[in-house]
């Protein structure tokens, strides 16, 4: 081999010169690739499914779901920023908003079949937020803070029994009728609060009768969250069945009243199925009582 080969093959290294690999912009050192492997494998999701009847591990989330609970997180989220800065329209609003999106996180993992544990946990989480804490605590900003002790108190009551109400959902899945809810469902329960401070917020209502309402409301929702009166879930209705022209209608007819004062038809709506559930629980004892008692 000729010298001009050598020196072709092999180029005579110059003191302090870099190796050409090590020049190359594009390329990564293994460190930094284990780095980068590590964190994706010490950060993956991994939960056990039953799929066709046998135990299997999987890795990762389902995006489409969990896109509609983080939604309904940020809105509770909102609402909480809302009623510190002032803003209890926005507060109750963006409460509705996170029941609105936190009724279809559950449907559409039903109808994509993406259903998950870590779904169902992270919708609790996301429920105790927007259902538990906001509602506490833009009914305590805006006039539950000026009973002193007694409007705290009552808002941390309504806060644990959310939590209480959420966590016994989580262990009676499976065991109880579909048809009823135990207890007054969590956003139910939050709608009736926000409703209340929407509707008297906007007529300006602060008088004390108010205040002793606004207390009444909010320790009486905590309180049937965590009770055993049944409320109607609507589960048991078939929405890809045909229904007569005339259930359309109702619809178009109630989005036309709802929309001609919302609070007001709303904190209605809600009021009277919080109400449905010891009414209907006094029926039944009254019905099922002994002749002569």
């Amino acid at each position: 081999m000729s010298q001009d080969s050598r020196n072709t093959e092999h180029p005579p290294s110059r003191p302090g010169a870099e190796p050409v690999d090590k020049l190359a912009p594009d390329a990564e050192s293994p460190a930094e690739e284990d780095l980068a492997a590590a964190f994706v494998r010490e950060t993956e999701v991994i939960e056990e499914a039953v799929e066709n009847g046998k135990k299997v591990r999987r890795k990762g989330i389902y995006l489409l779901p969990n896109l509609f609970t983080t939604s309904a997180l940020f809105a509770g989220f909102f609402s909480v920023v809302a009623g510190i800065n002032g803003d209890f329209t926005a507060a109750a609003v963006a409460i509705f908003i996170a029941m609105v999106l936190d009724g279809l996180d559950g449907r559409v993992a039903r109808m994509t079949n993406t259903q998950s544990a870590f779904g169902a946990e992270y919708d609790s989480l996301s429920d105790m937020l927007s259902f538990g804490v906001a509602p506490a605590l833009v009914a305590f900003t805006w006039i539950l803070q000026d009973i002193g002790k007694t409007g705290w108190v009552v808002a941390f009551l309504y806060v644990a029994c959310a939590a209480l109400r959420l966590a016994r959902f989580n262990v009676q899945i499976g065991s109880v009728d579909k048809k009823w809810f135990i207890g007054l469902p969590s956003p139910s329960a939050a709608a009736l609060v926000a409703a209340s401070v929407w509707t008297f917020h906007s007529f300006d209502a602060e008088a004390f009768g108010f205040k002793l309402l606004m207390l009444v409301i909010v320790g009486a929702a905590g309180v049937l969250m965590v009770s055993n009166i049944r409320y109607y879930s609507f589960k048991d209705i078939d929405l890809k069945g045909p229904v007569p022209f005339v259930v359309l209608l109702a619809i178009v007819l109630g989005f036309v009243v709802i929309s001609v004062q919302p609070s007001v038809m709303l904190l209605l709506l809600f009021g009277a199925y919080v109400a449905s559930g010891p009414v209907m629980a006094a029926m039944r004892k009254v019905k099922h009582a002994p002749p002569g008692a």
